[in-house]
């Protein structure tokens, strides 16, 4: 994985993902850009399992963080809850589409797919990972980008951390563009 420095590769649902990660995650080198102005960064993000979204109160169990960075600079910083509410249940709030803690949206907002297996914990639930199709177009013109995805979860009443709720993508694309 040329480029990748704390990458790891897994199968998710019959495909290889970089991932899955808990807290912490990857950097991705890309050298060697031509002459541009912008990148537009496109990938897939998998929500697998219990993500608690903005969940403040319980002290164990949230909130669940996401970032983006390009070199250095935070692009995204969000809560995920990958929670199935029914009618009348109450399900702790998302910030993604928006920066934390500035938004409450429902479970999977902005999402892509909601009906992927858990990684896990949820592996026999048809609803047990949810897929966003990330996309940012940032200014930009080094030749060189560094592009960090890192997880800040929180679950402090489970054995296993990376099996209660992890993160993985795959379909990295960075392209140059000039104005």
């Amino acid at each position: 994985m040329a480029g990748i420095t704390s990458g790891t590769i897994a199968l998710f649902n019959g495909t290889h993902v970089l991932g899955r990660y808990n807290s912490g995650g990857f950097n991705l080198t890309v050298p060697n850009l031509p002459k541009h102005d912008l990148v537009e960064i496109t990938f897939d993000l998998y929500i697998h399992d219990t993500w608690d979204g903005n969940n403040l109160d319980s002290g164990y169990s949230g909130p669940d963080l996401w970032s983006m960075l390009v070199d250095g600079n935070s692009y995204i910083h969000t809560s995920f809850s990958n929670s199935d509410c029914g009618v009348g249940v109450f399900c702790p709030p998302q910030s993604y589409p928006d920066n934390y803690l500035n938004s409450n949206h429902n479970p999977k907002a902005g999402a892509f797919r909601t009906d992927l297996p858990g990684a896990c914990y949820l592996s026999g639930s048809p609803n047990g990972t949810t897929e966003y199709k990330i996309s940012k177009t940032i200014s930009h013109s080094s030749a060189t980008l560094l592009l960090q995805c890192i997880g800040d979860l929180v679950q402090k009443n489970v054995s296993d951390p990376l099996c209660d709720e992890s993160w993985s993508v795959d379909n990295i694309n960075i392209k140059a563009i000039t104005l």
